[in-house]
């Protein structure tokens, strides 16, 4: 974080505690309001403002989470990208249902977002893939991502494998990674108030639009 990104964030500490979320009106759209407020934590010079946790359940009921990365959002829903062989993918495919929080803690900020998940098409996945670095690729196709293993050494040598296999060579998305979309239903706004009274917005999709209702902290 450079010095300007820490003085951006330590003048940003406590906002939320001076301002609140408004009463939603008729015609309010959730996903601009999530634009609105990423890009507030991105000016803030936040750490990874684009960092979520995920939740995910097998069909009966066990639940899991763990930290993922938002690449995209819009009306469509919102994107993360994984190796289709990891524990989170194949409770999703198994039961496609999730939540992600977003949590930008200076700005005294979380948004929850909820609603069934579902695989993006291959051209999103390879058109997201070639922008990652070619040490991240390279490590995409060397890791059998949640499988057990020895020792590192094993991870380390299909690393060399794959950088011989490419060697001279753009690397190609593998056929086992790529993206989720989660389609929201319920998107939840928290705003950090003073004594505790924060404020709580919930979207709900209903067959007209967006339903907006204000909870109790």
């Amino acid at each position: 974080m450079t010095v300007l990104q820490t003085l951006r964030m330590v003048l940003t500490l406590g906002k939320g505690l001076r301002v609140g979320i408004p009463d939603a009106a008729g015609s309010d759209d959730p996903i601009r309001l999530f634009g609105e407020w990423y890009r507030a934590a991105e000016r803030a010079g936040l750490a990874l403002p684009e960092a979520m946790a995920l939740a995910t359940a097998t069909p009966d009921g066990r639940p899991s989470a763990r930290m993922v990365l938002l690449k995209a959002f819009g009306n469509d829903g919102f994107v993360f990208y994984t190796n289709y062989g990891s524990r989170k993918a194949a409770e999703l495919e198994a039961n496609p249902r999730g939540a992600l929080v977003v949590h930008w803690a200076v700005l005294q900020r979380q948004v929850r977002i909820e609603g069934p998940l579902e695989r993006v098409d291959h051209e999103t996945s390879a058109s997201y893939f070639a922008t990652r670095s070619r040490g991240s690729r390279i490590g995409a196709w060397a890791s059998h991502q949640s499988m057990p293993m020895a020792g590192r050494a094993g991870l380390e040598e299909r690393v060399r494998e794959v950088e011989r296999r490419f060697e001279g060579e753009d690397i190609p998305l593998p056929p086992f990674w790529g993206g989720y979309r989660l389609r929201p239903e319920s998107i939840e706004f928290w705003q950090g108030r003073p004594d505790r009274l924060h404020d709580r917005l919930r979207f709900h999709a209903g067959e007209g639009g967006w339903e907006a209702t204000r909870l109790q902290p």
